[in-house]
C-alpha cells in the first residue's frame, strides 16, 4: 500500500493525532508548553484535513508547524517523550511530508540530542530515514546531518560506533546516489555552462547542480579529513580516523566511477586531491627498509602501518581499475610504488599485500594492455608493464634466494588469520616437512629452500586474503608459501590472460582477412599496424621476466600439476611469440622447455649458445640483475632412465627423470601442434629430441623410422618399466611428427628441413676424428621427410639434396658419407620413379632439377664418389646420349668439373669423355651447348696436372673452331631462333637478355667465347701453353675473323685482345725474377728464358705484336667502329707501358709495334676500293682522281707522296674543315694521341733516377732510345700543323734525357766507337736528325712557326755544352769511357765531343740562315751562343778535346761575322745590350786563358795557336772598333784594356830560355799594339766618340809604359850584379820599342789631333827613360837609345798659330 493512497493518508492522520495526544498526556504535568503545542497541533491537523483535498501537500506546506510540538517534546530530554517524538517524526518523514525548513529544524533538534548523548541509535535511524526518503535535506543541513553521524561514530559505546559507521557509509552512498539520479533527470537537457578550466580550484562548484554540489563538497572534505586537514563543509567534526576515511573514499570511488569520469570538477578532485594524498600516505612504506635500524637514518622513519597501507592499496587498485584513463601519470607512480613494495627489504605482510594487489592487476589483461600502450610504448616513460612482470619474477626469485628470515611464525599455524582454509592448508607440513613425507605436498624446492604451494584462488580470479582484513590493526603473520602461491597464480593468470586476449584478437583479424580476400581477391589485406605493435610490445616487455620466473619455477617444481601448468604457460607463450613473429622470445621459451627435457648440465651447444645470448641480455629487474637461472641438479625427482650422452661428456652416463620425460612430451606436443610457427626454432626442438632419442637408445631403421635398438658399444642404457612402456608411444609420436610435415605450409616445411640439416651438421661435427658411431637421426629424418613430401619435391629438393651433397657426402667418416650418398641416391631414384604430374618428359625443369645433384657431386673431393659419378655419366652418355636434350649442360658440367687436385687418372677419364663428345656428339647436341663444350675444353687446357692434355685440348679448340666454320650457317640459324625465343621471354618479363657478350649476334658470341677461352690460356702459368694458345688465338682471328660482323669486332678488340693485353701486362710486371733451375731430366733452359719474368716477357712481346698486327691488317675495318679512337688510345697505352717495362726485350719490341702501327697508310685493297677508303678518311675525290685512274700509261703515285699531299691538304684546311672532313680531323687526333704516347714514353724512359743510386734502377738501352727517337721524325710529319712551342719544349726534354743516358759497360764495346774515332752513335745521329727535321719544317712553315728557332738554338747549345761538361744522369757514378776497364765500371758515359761539335756546326749553320729573324733577335740567341762558347774558349787547353776550342773559335768568328752587323743595326733597340759584356768576357777568357798549354806542344803548333789569337784581334780591329759609335762605351773600354794588356808583353815564367822567343807571342803583342795605335791617331776623327776612344787608348798605353819602366829601374837597382830574369828584360825592351813606335806616330799626326793631355803624359815619360840609362843589359841600352832619340823634336813645344786669342 503506497504512502499516498487515501487509506494511508487516513491512517497517517489518525496516527499523528494519536501521537499528539500521547505527547500532551506525557507533558501534562511537567511541560505545559509542550502540552499546549500538542493540542494546538491536533487542531491544526484537523483543519488541514478538512480544508484540502491534497492533504499530503498541505501537510508538507505546514510541516514546520506540524513538527513543532514533537521538536519541543524532544527538547524536554525525557527519554520516554523523546522516543515518542522521534517515532512520530520518522513517521512524517516516511510519508515525505517534511518541508526543507522543517527538516532543518529536525536536524538542529537531533544535533542537540546528540550533544547531550541521548537516544543515539534512534538519532542515527532518524537521520537515515530523513536522508533516504527524499532529497529535501541538502547544503549546510545535509552537512550537519553527516557530521552528526560522524560524531556518533566516535562515542565510547561499541554498538553505537558500529551503527554510526554503517550509517555514515549509507549516507555517503545516498549523497552520491542523489547525484546520479539528478544526472539522469537532466540527461536530455544541454546546459549552457561556462566552460570549466582544467586546473580549476574549489570555487568551480558554482557550476554544479545542487546534489552534485553536495557530493562534491562531501568528497572534498573526506580528502581533507584523511589528509588531517580541517574540512570546509563538514563543520563541527571533532575527530576522524584515517582508516575509516580511506574506506569511505574507496567505496565512493568503487561504487560511483561514472561521477568522476563525467564531471570535470570531480576528475579534478581525483587528480589534485586523491592522488597526492595517496602518494603522501605511502611515504612511510616507501622509505622503510626492513632491518635498517632507525639510528642509522637522521630522522626516525615512520613505520608502515598495516591498516592504512592495506587500505591505500585497495584505493590504488580501484583508481587503477576505474580511472586509469584519467590518471595516466599518477597510475605510473602507483604502479611503480607497487613494484617497489615487492622488494625483499619490505616487511613480509607488505609484500604479501602488494603481491595480492599485483594479482588483481594480472587478471585484467585489457588493463595490462593499456599499461603497455600508455607507458611501455611511449618514449621517455617508465616501462611499467615490463617492470610489473619483472618485479613478479624477481619477487619469486627472492623467495628462493633469500630465505624468509624475518617470518618467525612459519611453523606456528596462524590462528584467526581470517580465512579458515588457509589455516588448514598451512598446517600440513611442519618444519620437518621436507624430510620424508610420503604424501608429497605440492611445493617448490630450490637449492635447499622448500616452499609449499597452496590453492589461493580459482584460476583467473584474484581473491585476496590480506587485502580484506579490514578489522586487523596489527599486521598478520603470513603463512609460508602464501606469497609464492599468489605470485605463481598471478604469473599463470597473466600468461593466460594475455595469450587468450591476443589470440582472440588474432583470430578475429584472421577472419576479417579471410572475408576481405573473398570480397576483394585482387587486393592485398592490410591489417591495422597499431594492434600488432601493441601485441608485440606486450610480449617483448614481459617475456624476459616471465621466462626467468617460469624457468626457475619449472626447475623447482616438485608437483606434476604445477609442472604441467608451467610448461603450458611456456608453450602458449612460445606459440604466441611464433604467431607474432617474435623470434628471440619464441626461441627463449622453447630453449627453456628443451633444457628442462634434458638431464641437468647437459652440454648441448644449440641451447647453451642460445641461452648465452639470452643471459648476455641479462636484464636487470629493479636494480637486481636477474640471470636465467641454470637448473639445480639436486632436485628430488624420480629417475626413470639412465643412458649414454650423445655429446662427449666427462661423465659416462646421464639420467632422465620423470620431469624430463614430461617436458619431452610437451616438446613433442609443441612440434606437433605448433609446427607452423616454430620457424628457426625447429633447430632447438629437433636437437633436443635427437639427444633424447640417443639417450633412450632409439636407432633409425629402413625409410628413416626410429625403433628401440641396442647400442653395440658401451654400457647399456637402463630404462625403468615406466619408460619402457612409454618408448613405443614416443617413437610413434616422433614418426607421426615427421609424417605430419606433409600438412605444414611451404615456409614451415623449409624451416623444418633447415633445422634437420643443422642437426645433421652437428652430428657430423661430432663424428669427426673418432670412430664412435655417428648419430644418423637427422639424415634419417631428412630422408623420411623427403619421401613423405614427394608430391611437392620441387620446393624441398634443393635444401635436401644440397645438404646431403655438400655436407654428408663429403664427410671424412665413411659410414656417414655412405649414408649420405645412400640417401641422395634413394631420393633421386624415388624422384625419377614417382609419377609426377605433368610427367618428366614434359616437365624439363623438374628433370633438370632431379639431375642436378648428379652434377653437384662433382664438387665432392673424395675420389671414390667422383669416380662413381664419372662412371655413371659415361653410362648415361652411352645409353641416353642422343636423348639428353636439355640435360646436356648438366652432363657437360660433370665432365668439365675437373680440378688440379684430383689426380691424373680422374682427369684422363674425364678427358676421354670430352673427346668422345667432340668427335661424336657435336652435331646432335643443341647449339646452345656448343659454348659449354668450348668452356669445358678450355678447362682441360687450364688444368696443370698433365701438360699433354692441356696442349691437346688447345688442339681440340682449333677443331671446334673448324666445326663452327664449316657449319656456320646451320649453327647461326638455330642460335638465332633460340635467341628470338629468349628475347621474347625477356621482354615479357621486362628484363634485358643477359648472356655473355650480349649485343653481339649469337653466332658471333660463340666465337667470342672461343677467343675468350684461348685468351685465358694465353695467360696460363706454363710458357708452352701460353705460346700454343697465343698462336692459336691470333691464327683463328686471322683465319675466321671474316665471319664476324662488324660490331663484334668491337668486342674482340675490347673484351678479348685488350683484356688479354691487360692480363699479360699484369703478369709480366709481377713475374718472379728468381732463376729457374733447368727443368726435370736433361732439358736445358736458355739463359734468355731462365726466369719467369723472361718467359713472360716473351709472351708479352708475342701478344703485343699480335694485337698490333691485327690493328694493322684490319685497320680499314676497325676504323669504321665508333670508338676506334678510344681503342687506338688503349693500344698506345699498352705500347707505352710495354716500352717502359724494365725488360729490354719487351721495351724494344713495343717500339717496333709502335713503328708498325704508325707506318699505317690507310690500306688500299684494290684500286676500286680507293675511293671508299679515302672517302672514309674524308679526302675529297679531286685528290684521288689521278690515283684511281692510274692506268698502264700512268705511273702509280707513290703512297708516301700521297700522304704528303694529304698532310699538306690537312694542314691547309685545318682551320675550317669542309663537310665530310671529320675523319681527317680524327686522323690528326690519332696522330696527336700517338705523339702523346711517344712523349710520355720518352719522358718516363729518359727521366734520370732521383736519389742516391746504389741499387740502380733500370736504365734504358741504346737501341731502345735510338728506336724511340727515330720514331719522332715520321710522327712529326703528321702533327707539325699544330706542333706548338709547348710540344717543342717537351721534345727537348726527351732528347736531352736520351742523350744523357749512360751505357752499361757490357754493352759498350758494341755501341761505342773506339775513343779515338770522332764518330756519333746512332742515338746521337737520331737526335740531330729530329732537330734537323724540325728546323727544316720551321724553315718552310708559316711565320708563326719561326718563334721556335730560339728554342731549337737553346736545345743545340745545351748539346754543345756537353763537350766540356758531359751531362749527369741523376746522381749516377759513370766512368769516362777512356778510363773504363770494361769489367769494372758498371756504367760508361759516352764520348760527347763529336756530338757537341756536330751540334755546334749545326748552330753556326742555322744561325747563318736565321740571324735576322725577329725571334732570333728578340730571344738574344747571339748572346746565348757567345755565352755557351765562353766555356770551351775559356777552358782552351783544358778542354777534353783540343778540336773543341778550335772549332769554338772558328764558330765564334763565323757567328760574329754574321751577328755583329745585325747587332749594330739594332743597337738602338737595346736588344743586344746584354750581349756586349758577354762578348768582351769571351774575348778576355780566350785571349788570356788561365790554362797552360800542354808540355808536349810543338813550336809549330804553338805558332798555329798564336795565329788563331791574332785572327781574333784582327776581327776586333775590322768588325768592332771601326764602328765604335754604335757600341756601348764600357764595351769599348773593355776591348781597349784588353788590347792594352795584350800589347805589353807579359808571359808566364815556365818556359826554357831556348823557346822563349817563340813562346812570347810577340806577333800577338805587336798586332794588339798596332791596333791600339791605329785607333789612337786615326786622322779621320769623324765623331767625338772616336776621339774619345783614341784618347782612352793612349792614356792607357802611356800609363802602362810608365809602370813597367819604373818597376824595371827598381828591380835593376835591387838586383845588383845579378842579371834580371829573361822575361822581364824582354818586357822592358818591348815597352821601349813601343815608345819609339808611338813617337813616330805622334810626329806623323796633325798636331790638332793630339790631345794636350797626351803631350803631358809623353813628356812625363822622359825622366823615367833617363833613369834607365844605368842599366847593364846591352839589349836594353840599344832599345833605350832608339826611344830617347825622337824626344829631340819635343824639346820645345811647337808654337801654334794664334787665332782670335785662342790657341
Amino acid at each position: 500500500m503506497s504512502t499516498s493512497s487515501p487509506e494511508a493518508v487516513k491512517k497517517l492522520l489518525e496516527n499523528m493525532q494519536t501521537d499528539l495526544r500521547s505527547l500532551s498526556m506525557e507533558c501534562k504535568k511537567k511541560f505545559p508548553p509542550v502540552k499546549e503545542a500538542a493540542e494546538s497541533g491536533i487542531v491544526k491537523i484537523k483543519t488541514i484535513a478538512a480544508r484540502n483535498t491534497d492533504i499530503l501537500a498541505a501537510l508538507k506546506e505546514n510541516s514546520s508547524e506540524v513538527v513543532q510540538p514533537f521538536l519541543m517534546g524532544c527538547g524536554t530530554k525525557e527519554p520516554k517523550i523523546t522516543q515518542l517524538c522521534l517515532a512520530a517524526i520518522q513517521r512524517l518523514m516516511s510519508h515525505e511530508v517534511v518541508s526543507e525548513a522543517a527538516a532543518g529544524n529536525i536536524i538542529n533538534m537531533l544535533w542537540q540530542l546528540m550533544e547531550n548523548g541521548l537516544e543515539e541509535l534512534k538519532l542515527l535511524q532518524t537521520v537515515l530515514v530523513l536522508l533516504t526518503t527524499n532529497t529535501v535535506v541538502h547544503d549546510e543541513v545535509l552537512s550537519k546531518a553527516i557530521v552528526l553521524c560522524f560524531r556518533l561514530h566516535f562515542t565510547k559505546d561499541n554498538i553505537t560506533n558500529n551503527t554510526a559507521a554503517a550509517t555514515v557509509r549509507q549516507v555517503v552512498t545516498v549523497v552520491f546516489e542523489r547525484m546520479v539520479a539528478e544526472d539522469e533527470r537532466f540527461k536530455g537537457i544541454v546546459e549552457q555552462q561556462p566552460p570549466v578550466q582544467g586546473n580549476t580550484n574549489r570555487r568551480s562548484v558554482s557550476t554544479l547542480r545542487p546534489s552534485a554540489k553536495d557530493a562534491y563538497m562531501l568528497f572534498q572534505d573526506l580528502c581533507q579529513l584523511v589528509n588531517a586537514d580541517a574540512p570546509y563543509w563538514l563543520v563541527g567534526m571533532t575527530e576522524m580516523t584515517r582508516t575509516f576515511g580511506l574506506e569511505l573514499l574507496e567505496s565512493v570511488l568503487n561504487d560511483f566511477p561514472g561521477v568522476f569520469l563525467q564531471h570535470q570538477e570531480f576528475s579534478f578532485l581525483l587528480k589534485e586531491r586523491v592522488c597526492p594524498l595517496v602518494i603522501k600516505l605511502f611515504s612511510p612504506n616507501i622509505k622503510f627498509r626492513q632491518g635498517s635500524s632507525s639510528a642509522a637514518s637522521p630522522a626516525p622513519v615512520e613505520k608502515p602501518y598495516f591498516p592504512i597501507c592495506m587500505r591505500l592499496l585497495r584505493v590504488v587498485s580501484v583508481l587503477i581499475k576505474h580511472f586509469y584513463s584519467l590518471l595516466v601519470t599518477e597510475c605510473e607512480i602507483f604502479l611503480s610504488l607497487l613494484v617497489k613494495f615487492l622488494d625483499g627489504e619490505k616487511p613480509q605482510w607488505l609484500r604479501a599485500v602488494a603481491v595480492e594487489s599485483v594479482h588483481r592487476l594480472c587478471v585484467q589483461p585489457h588493463l595490462l594492455r593499456s599499461f603497455c600502450q600508455s607507458y611501455d610504448m611511449k618514449q621517455h616513460s617508465t616501462k611499467v608493464f615490463r617492470d610489473i612482470v619483472n618485479a613478479l619474477g624477481s619477487f619469486i626469485q627472492s623467495l628462493f634466494i633469500v630465505p624468509n628470515a624475518s617470518t618467525t611464525a612459519v611453523s606456528a599455524p596462524a590462528g584467526g588469520s581470517g580465512s579458515g582454509t588457509q589455516g588448514t592448508a598451512q598446517g600440513g607440513p611442519g618444519t620437518g616437512g621436507v624430510s620424508g613425507n610420503l604424501t608429497t605436498q605440492a611445493a617448490f624446492e630450490y637449492r635447499g629452500t622448500w616452499i609449499p604451494l597452496m590453492t589461493v584462488s580459482v584460476q583467473g580470479s584474484a581473491k585476496a586474503t590480506y587485502l580484506e582484513m579490514l578489522d586487523k590493526v596489527e599486521p598478520p603473520s603470513i603463512p609460508e608459501g602464501y606469497a609464492m602461491s599468489v605470485a605463481f597464480s598471478a604469473l599463470l593468470d597473466l600468461v593466460r590472460g594475455i595469450t587468450s586476449m591476443i589470440e582472440r584478437e588474432l583470430a578475429t583479424e584472421e577472419e576479417a582477412a579471410a572475408e576481405f580476400r573473398e570480397a576483394h581477391p585482387d587486393q592485398e589485406w592490410q591489417p591495422q599496424p597499431g594492434a600488432h605493435l601493441v601485441w608485440e610490445e606486450m610480449v617483448s616487455a614481459c617475456w624476459c621476466g616471465l621466462l626467468a620466473a617460469l624457468s626457475l619455477l619449472l626447475d623447482a617444481s616438485t608437483d606434476e600439476t604445477a609442472t604441467e601448468n608451467i610448461l603450458k604457460a611456456e608453450l602458449t607463450m612460445a606459440s604466441l611469440c611464433g604467431r607474432l613473429g617474435l623470434v628471440t622470445p619464441r626461441d627463449a621459451f622453447i630453449t627453456a622447455i628443451c633444457k628442462a627435457s634434458l638431464p641437468p648440465h647437459y652440454a648441448l651447444t644449440v641451447l647453451s649458445s642460445n641461452s648465452a645470448s639470452l643471459s648476455s641480455k641479462a636484464y636487470s629487474i629493479q636494480g637486481q640483475s636477474v640471470q636465467i637461472i641454470s637448473p639445480s641438479s639436486e632436485s628430488h625427482q624420480q629417475v626413470v632412465a639412465v643412458g649414454q650422452p650423445l655429446t662427449a661428456q666427462p661423465q659416462g652416463t646421464v639420467v632422465l627423470t620423470a620431469k624430463n620425460i614430461q617436458c619431452m612430451r610437451t616438446l613433442l606436443n609443441l612440434a606437433h601442434c605448433h609446427g607452423a610457427v616454430l620457424g628457426t626454432s625447429w633447430q632447438l626442438v629437433l636437437a633436443t629430441l635427437q639427444h633424447l632419442v640417443w639417450i633412450l637408445g632409439l636407432k633409425p631403421g629402413v625409410g628413416g623410422a626410429l625403433k628401440p635398438g641396442r647400442a653395440v658399444e658401451g654400457p647399456s642404457t637402463v630404462l625403468t618399466t615406466a619408460v619402457m612402456t612409454d618408448l613405443p608411444v614416443i617413437s610413434n609420436i616422433l614418426s607421426r611428427l615427421f609424417e605430419s610435415s606433409q600438412y605444414l605450409d611451404d615456409v614451415s616445411l623449409h624451416h623444418l628441413i633447415n633445422a634437420l640439416c643443422s642437426l645433421s651438421l652437428e652430428a657430423m661435427e661430432m663424428a669427426y676424428g673418432n670412430n664412435k658411431e655417428p648419430s644418423l637421426f637427422a639424415v634419417a629424418k631428412l630422408l623420411e621427410t623427403g619421401l613423405v613430401n614427394m608430391d611437392r619435391i620441387e620446393i624441398l629438393w634443393r635444401p635436401l639434396t644440397g645438404h646431403l651433397l655438400e655436407k654428408v657426402c663429403q664427410h671424412p667418416n665413411s659410414r656417414m658419407r655412405e649414408w649420405g650418398a645412400e640417401a641422395l641416391t634413394a631420393l633421386i631414384k624415388a624422384g625419377l620413379a614417382y609419377k609426377h604430374d605433368p610427367p618428366l618428359a614434359k616437365n624439363q625443369r623438374l628433370q633438370l632439377l632431379l639431375l642436378n645433384p648428379l652434377k653437384e657431386l662433382s664438387n665432392v673431393l673424395h675420389a671414390d664418389i667422383r669416380q662413381k659419378q664419372l662412371e655413371s655419366v659415361l653410362q648415361i652418355l652411352q645409353s641416353q646420349g642422343d636423348s639428353l636434350g636439355p640435360g646436356w649442360p648438366l652432363v657437360l658440367g660433370v665432365i668439365g668439373a675437373i680440378r688440379n687436385d684430383q689426380g691424373e687418372s680422374l682427369i684422363r677419364t674425364a678427358f676421354q669423355c670430352l673427346q668422345l663428345v667432340v668427335t661424336d656428339f657435336l652435331p646432335t647436341m643443341p647449339c646452345t651447348c656448343l659454348q659449354i663444350v668450348v668452356d669445358v675444353a678450355g678447362s682441360f687446357g687450364l688444368q696443370n696436372q698433365e701438360l699433354n692434355i692441356s696442349l691437346t685440348s688447345i688442339g681440340l679448340l682449333w677443331n671446334i673452331s673448324d666445326y663452327f666454320f664449316q657449319r656456320g650457317e646451320a649453327i647461326t640459324q638455330e642460335l638465332e631462333r633460340e635467341e628470338e625465343a629468349l628475347q621474347k621471354q625477356a621482354q615479357e618479363k621486362g628484363e634485358t637478355l643477359n648472356r655473355p657478350f650480349h649485343p653481339a649476334p649469337p653466332f658471333d658470341c660463340l666465337w667470342l667465347c672461343l677467343y675468350a677461352k684461348l685468351g685465358e690460356l694465353c695467360v696460363d702459368p706454363r710458357p708452352a701453353v701460353r705460346k700454343s694458345a697465343g698462336q692459336t688465338l691470333f691464327s683463328t682471328i686471322a683465319a675466321h675473323g671474316t665471319l664476324l660482323q662488324q660490331p663484334t669486332w668491337h668486342i674482340v678488340i675490347w673484351k678479348v685482345l685488350f683484356h688479354l693485353l691487360d692480363c699479360v701486362r699484369k703478369s709480366s710486371t709481377t713475374a718472379d725474377k728468381e732463376k729457374i733451375e733447368s727443368g726435370g731430366g736433361n732439358i736445358l733452359i736458355h739463359h734468355s728464358r731462365d726466369t719467369a719474368e723472361k718467359q713472360w716477357a716473351e709472351t708479352w712481346v708475342l701478344t703485343l705484336a699480335g694485337v698490333a698486327r691485327i690493328f694493322n691488317t684490319r685497320r680499314y675495318l676497325l676504323q669504321q667502329l665508333g670508338d676506334f679512337f678510344e681503342a687506338w688510345e688503349v693500344l698506345l697505352n699498352h705500347i707505352q707501358s710495354a716500352a717502359l717495362s724494365k725488360n729490354n726485350e719487351v721495351s724494344l719490341a713495343a717500339l717496333k709495334s709502335f713503328q708498325e702501327i704508325l707506318q699505317i697508310v690507310t690500306p688500299v685493297k684494290d684500286s676500286d676500293k680507293a675511293g671508299d677508303a679515302f672517302a672514309a678518311m674524308g679526302v675529297p675525290p679531286v685528290l684521288i682522281d689521278p690515283l684511281s685512274a692510274s692506268g698502264p700509261g700512268r705511273p702509280l703515285v707513290r703512297s708516301d707522296s700521297l700522304v704528303e699531299r694529304l698532310t699538306r691538304y690537312n694542314g691547309a684546311e685545318l682551320q675550317a674543315p669542309p663537310p665530310g672532313e671529320e675523319s681527317a680531323l680524327e686522323d690528326s687526333a690519332l696522330w696527336w694521341s700517338a705523339w702523346n704516347t711517344w712523349y710520355r714514353t720518352g719522358t718516363d724512359s729518359t727521366r734520370p733516377p732521383s736519389g742516391p743510386t746504389e741499387k740502380l734502377s733500370f736504365i734504358p738501352s741504346q737501341p731502345f732510345l735510338t728506336a724511340l727517337i727515330q720514331i719522332f721524325p715520321a710522327l712529326y710529319q703528321h702533327i707539325k700543323a699544330n706542333f706548338s712551342m709547348e710540344d717543342l719544349k717537351k721534345l727537348g726534354v726527351i732528347l736531352h734525357g736520351a742523350v744523357s743516358v749512360p751505357i752499361s759497360s757490357d754493352a759498350s764495346p758494341f755501341i761505342l766507337p773506339s775513343y779515338t774515332e770522332a764518330v756519333l752513335t746512332s742515338l746521337q745521329e737520331a737526335v740531330l736528325t729530329s732537330l734537323d727535321v724540325l728546323q727544316k719544317a720551321i724553315c718552310v712553315g708559316p711565320e708563326n712557326l719561326q718563334v721556335m728557332y730560339p728554342a731549337i738554338f737553346e736545345q743545340l747549345l745545351l748539346f754543345v755544352e756537353f763537350s766540356c761538361k758531359p751531362p749527369q744522369y741523376g746522381r749516377m757514378e759513370t766512368k769516362h769511357v777512356a778510363n773504363a776497364k770494361y769489367n769494372q765500371a758498371e756504367w760508361v758515359a759516352l764520348n760527347y765531343v763529336p756530338f757537341a761539335e756536330r751540334s755546334l756546326e749545326v748552330v753556326v749553320d742555322l744561325y747563318h740562315k736565321t740571324a735576322c729573324h725577329k725571334a732570333v733577335i728578340n730571344e738574344q740567341v747571339l748572346q746565348n751562343i757567345i755565352k755557351t762558347l765562353r766555356m770551351p774558349l775559356g777552358l782552351k787547353y783544358a778542354c777534353p778535346s783540343e778540336s773543341t776550342w778550335k772549332l769554338a773559335v772558328s764558330s765564334l768568328l763565323k757567328v760574329l761575322s754574321i751577328g755583329l752587323p745585325v747587332a749594330r743595326q739594332h743597337a738602338s733597340s737595346g736588344k743586344f745590350d746584354t750581349m756586349w759584356p758577354e762578348l768582351a768576357n769571351a774575348f778576355e777568357d780566350f785571349l788570356f786563358t788561365k790554362s797552360t798549354p800542354p808540355d808536349n806542344l810543338s813550336i809549330q803548333e804553338f805558332q798555329k795557336n798564336e795565329a788563331i789569337d791574332v785572327e781574333v784581334v784582327q776581327l776586333i780591329s775590322t768588325e768592332i772598333l771601326p764602328f765604335a759609335n754604335f757600341i756601348p762605351k764600357d764595351f769599348v773600354g773593355q776591348i781597349m784594356a784588353m788590347l792594352n794588356r795584350g800589347s805589353i808583353h807579359s808571359q808566364s815564367p815556365s818556359f826554357t830560355e831556348a823557346e822563349i822567343d817563340v813562346r812570347m807571342r810577340e806577333e800577338f803583342s805587336k798586332v794588339c799594339f798596332e791596333t791600339l795605335l791605329q785607333f789612337s791617331f786615326s786622322n779621320k776623327v769623324s765623331t767625338p766618340q772616336e776621339g774619345y776612344i783614341s784618347r782612352m787608348a793612349l792614356s792607357v798605353l802611356l800609363k802602362r809604359s810608365q809602370d813597367v819602366l819604373r818597376r824595371y829601374v827598381e828591380d835593376e837597382r835591387l838586383s845588383g850584379r845579378c842579371p834580371l830574369p829573361r822575361q822581364q828584360v824582354t818586357e822592358i825592351i818591348f815597352v821601349l820599342k813601343a815608345i819609339s813606335t808611338l813617337m813616330d806616330s805622334l810626329k806623323k799626326t796633325q798636331p790638332e789631333n793630339v790631345d794636350g793631355n797626351t803631350w803631358a803624359q809623353v813628356i812625363a815619360l822622359y825622366p823615367t827613360l833617363v833613369e834607365c840609362i844605368t842599366c847593364s843589359s846591352s839589349e836594353v841600352s840599344s832599345a833605350l837609345k832608339e826611344a830617347l832619340g825622337p824626344f829631340k823634336d819635343f824639346m820645345q813645344p811647337p808654337v801654334s798659330r794664334v787665332q782670335n786669342g785662342e790657341s
